[in-house]
């Protein structure tokens, strides 16, 4: 006997369900996908990325961490980006964040595939969302996607570079991202 088809639930339902105490979820094709818990480096980027570009934004722009993206056009998916940034009021009882203008997503070898693979591809596809930074969380890299006249552009940077974030008229050097972090031994296996 075949085994028993997976209920797909939908974005309301998913944020209806509350899951398990201090594990994270995301909602995929209106599967619930249980998310790894962030190894240090992972966490400890997304959190200087927030902190660096947080100080820089004047109200009403605000950084959100653990963001949630809900898609207008899916009533299936809903994602938790590492990082967005939002210009828009919050609603008190809304789980997503409206209208974000950049999302960066820190990459693990565990969620660099879906993070490049599907959320890239949606987050493109998001009216408000000018720039998506996407960290590399096991080398100083970081690819910068920045929407054009009809088109995306993207720029690989390095240690030595600066995150140009056109929208709000700043830069941070890529190195800043990864300050404290030693990756002069190699790999540093997170995920």
């Amino acid at each position: 006997m075949g085994e028993a088809a997976l209920k797909r639930v939908t974005v309301d339902e998913f944020l209806a369900w509350h899951g398990e105490d201090e594990q994270r979820f995301e909602l995929i094709g209106g599967e619930i996908v249980a998310m790894s818990p962030s190894m240090p480096y992972h966490g400890a980027i997304a959190g200087k990325v927030a902190e660096l570009v947080g100080q820089r934004l004047k109200p009403p722009c605000r950084v959100i961490t653990e963001a949630g993206i809900r898609l207008s056009w899916r009533s299936d998916t809903y994602y938790l980006a590492d990082v967005a940034i939002t210009c828009t009021p919050l609603g008190r009882s809304d789980w997503s964040v409206p209208n974000p203008v950049i999302i960066i997503e820190v990459l693990s070898p565990s969620t660099e595939a879906k993070d490049r693979g599907i959320k890239l591809l949606d987050y493109r596809h998001l009216p408000s969302v000018q720039s998506i930074v996407l960290i590399a969380s096991e080398e100083q890299r970081v690819e910068l996607w920045r929407r054009g006249e009809g088109a995306w552009t993207v720029t690989e940077l390095e240690a030595a570079d600066r995150l140009e974030l056109v929208t709000f008229g700043f830069d941070i050097p890529v190195e800043a991202l990864y300050d404290g972090l030693d990756f002069s031994q190699g790999a540093t296996a997170q995920s």
